[in-house]
């Protein structure tokens, strides 16, 4: 679940931006670990990467803060007030023991990929509340 991927649709980002605008966005959205391409043969692009990814490439078009950036900086943060961000480890863990409090410490590693000493604290806090 943490490495889930979104897609944010960027349309007409070439006639909105420019194409060395959108390049630059580009290199910079890789060095986030992001990736922005076309749609296939249309004039339509977009962003894909995982939560944190996305938001620290809106973090840096913030920061650079130019009048093209713009388009791109209100569709990240349209997306990104869509989606919850991802729980930790510990959150998933207890809230699996809250929906379920006879969950194994197995089923537990398996949903959550955590390790058993990870697990074994969870298991812990929840009995002692």
């Amino acid at each position: 679940m943490p490495d889930e991927l979104h897609t944010v649709i960027l349309p007409s980002l070439i006639h909105r931006i420019g194409r060395e605008q959108a390049k630059l966005i580009g290199t910079i959205a890789i060095e986030h670990g992001c990736l922005i391409n076309r749609v296939r043969r249309s004039r339509n692009w977009q962003a894909k990467g995982s939560y944190d990814n996305l938001q620290a490439l809106l973090r840096t078009l913030q920061h650079q803060d130019s009048l093209t950036n713009r388009f791109v900086i209100n569709k990240l943060t349209t997306l990104l007030e869509k989606i919850e961000p991802p729980l930790t480890i510990e959150q998933q863990l207890a809230q699996l023991l809250a929906n379920n409090p006879n969950i194994t410490l197995n089923e537990m590693m398996t949903i959550t990929q955590c390790n058993v000493s990870q697990a074994r604290l969870a298991r812990f806090e929840n009995e002692t509340l």
